[in-house]
């Protein structure tokens, strides 16, 4: 990773153009051969870029009075190139980050899975598992459970609850509950967050919704520091 702090202007060439004045920018090029210019404002998101393959040639002849330099981005697949004329250089580092392992998920619904089969009777006194992932003709049903009458519960997992759970729960009750082995099933659908549109989709199927807290169902929730 090569950071570069300089007053510069870019212009991109190709499909579009794109001219960003002189200015003070974050010049970024990465081990992948991409190009990032970041300003100190709009978040993670840059002004302008150039998306890997690409090669970055420098120049230091023939260029503009003021320019001591000049980069030139140029895609290896299209026709596109990024040209950034570099009046002053603040700053120029360079990194090696090593190989990224990638970003670790907390909280993806097969955590909440996993959670919530260990945690069963989090649904209501006398709830008791059947099995995790059981699978179907369309698709694999998160949990399947029995409640305190031994009647059978299908539960449908979301970290956001939308419509379209409820949509896909409403198919798996349909086929479960012509098998004569399971029937009478009911739907739960529990999720971190349900959207009102499918909660009142969802009440109107005669499907019950149940928000779950995920950090008190893996121990972390600190309850001394709540208001209610």
């Amino acid at each position: 990773m090569r950071l570069v702090i300089a007053r510069c202007s870019v212009d991109y060439e190709g499909r579009l153009k794109a001219h960003l004045p002189e200015a003070t920018r974050l010049l970024m090029v990465k081990a992948d051969g991409s190009v990032l210019i970041h300003s100190d404002g709009g978040s993670y998101k840059p002004l302008n870029w150039m998306s890997p393959p690409a090669t970055l040639r420098v120049l230091h002849e023939g260029l503009d009075d003021g320019v001591i330099e000049q980069w030139v981005v140029q895609s290896a697949k299209t026709d596109d190139r990024l040209l950034i004329n570099v009046l002053e250089n603040f700053h120029d580092t360079a990194h090696d980050l090593g190989v990224d392992p990638g970003l670790i998920k907390d909280g993806v619904e097969a955590d909440l899975q996993r959670l919530l089969a260990d945690q069963i009777e989090t649904l209501g006194s006398g709830f008791s598992l059947i099995r995790r992932e059981y699978f179907t003709a369309i698709g694999p049903v998160d949990i399947l459970a029995r409640d305190a009458n031994g009647t059978t519960v299908a539960i449908e997992l979301k970290r956001r609850g939308d419509i379209d759970g409820v949509e896909q729960l409403t198919r798996y009750l349909e086929l479960l509950n012509r098998d004569p082995l399971l029937a009478p099933v009911r739907g739960i659908f529990a999720a971190q967050q349900i959207k009102p549109q499918a909660r009142v989709l969802a009440t109107d199927r005669g499907i019950d919704c149940v928000t779950l807290d995920y950090d008190a169902m893996r121990g972390v929730d600190d309850s001394a520091s709540r208001l209610f």
